[in-house]
């Protein structure tokens, strides 16, 4: 089976005084705008590639997790993800050179070590995951709730 997904994105101007405008195929984001401000400084009115990213690997992660725990035989009865990417100055551009997934999760009967296994396998199976090879510190911390 072959999925493909697409998203698109309409900008306007030059560098910082430039806008752009994201949507995405399901029109969860539709001509949702971005731009200098979002991204490098503390402009909440738009988005920025960095938080996308973040939630694009959180949801990826959640479910692949889910679906781990399901197969061993557990249901997962709260999943909760924070992923955080930080991007850092890298000569005359930028990188991602971290993302922090923080994972809280409620499920019956799971032990703290087959809970954590079932998360680094999510992690390191993940599409996004795999996807971002390339980030260096891709670290997860997860807590089972009880």
């Amino acid at each position: 089976m072959n999925i493909e997904k697409t998203a698109s994105v309409h900008w306007e101007g030059g560098g910082k005084k430039g806008q752009g405008q994201i949507t995405t195929q399901t029109d969860a984001l539709k001509a949702y705008p971005y731009g200098f401000g979002s991204r490098f400084e503390d402009d909440r009115r738009g988005t920025n590639p960095e938080e996308i990213l973040g939630a694009a690997h959180a949801a990826c992660f959640t479910m692949a997790f889910s679906f781990a725990c399901e197969q061993a035989g557990f249901s997962t009865e709260v999943v909760d993800t924070k992923a955080t990417v930080r991007l850092v100055k890298d000569g005359d551009g930028f990188t991602i050179d971290r993302i922090v997934l923080t994972l809280q999760a409620k499920v019956p009967g799971l032990d703290e070590g087959t809970f954590q296994k079932l998360a680094a396998g999510a992690k390191a199976g993940c599409p996004v995951s795999k996807a971002l090879a390339g980030v260096p510190d891709i670290s997860l911390t997860a807590t089972l709730l009880n």
